[in-house]
């Protein structure tokens, strides 16, 4: 199957290998940070939050239990709702749920990498999707947001 996704340019960053699971180096701008947390709360049946999972300065996106009618590995394993979260503005980098085959095409395009919680055993749908460094980039990480919304909502389906 070719890929929908566009390759990401230059070197992945470098993250720390455990939990906390960090973005290191080629950390998003804050005002793209901004932009990109502006669009997520602005999702429908969506409320910010802290993370059940994450560092203090981490905000979550928990969907509200009427529509999260997706599977239980497209939340958080926090046991409530949280799909995705934007970790502080040192780092810029997200975690969020996808879907098996999308999460393995993240990460073959280079936009993404396994949590480290996979390696423990929970399934390989919890990706860190790295901080945009630009306008672009901006724009295909929103689209990764919009695929974990709606793999959380139980809509998802491949193109």
């Amino acid at each position: 199957m070719p890929s929908t996704i566009a390759q990401r340019p230059g070197e992945r960053p470098h993250t720390f290998p455990r939990t906390p699971h960090q973005q290191l180096d080629q950390i998003a701008p804050i005002a793209l940070q901004e932009t990109l947390w502006a669009r997520m709360i602005g999702l429908p049946d969506v409320s910010p939050g802290p993370s059940g999972i994450s560092l203090p300065d981490t905000r979550a996106l928990h969907l509200d239990p009427r529509v999260a009618h997706g599977p239980q590995t497209a939340f958080v394993p926090t046991g409530g709702t949280e799909f995705a979260h934007l970790h502080g503005p040192g780092d810029g980098s997200l975690h969020l749920t996808l879907p098996e085959e999308t999460a393995a095409e993240a990460i073959r395009q280079g936009w993404a990498e396994l949590h480290p919680i996979v390696g423990l055993g929970y399934p390989p749908v919890i990706v860190m999707i790295y901080g945009p460094r630009d306008e672009a980039e901006c724009d295909t990480i929103w689209h990764f947001i919009t695929l974990s919304y709606d793999f959380a909502r139980g809509t998802f389906h491949l193109a």
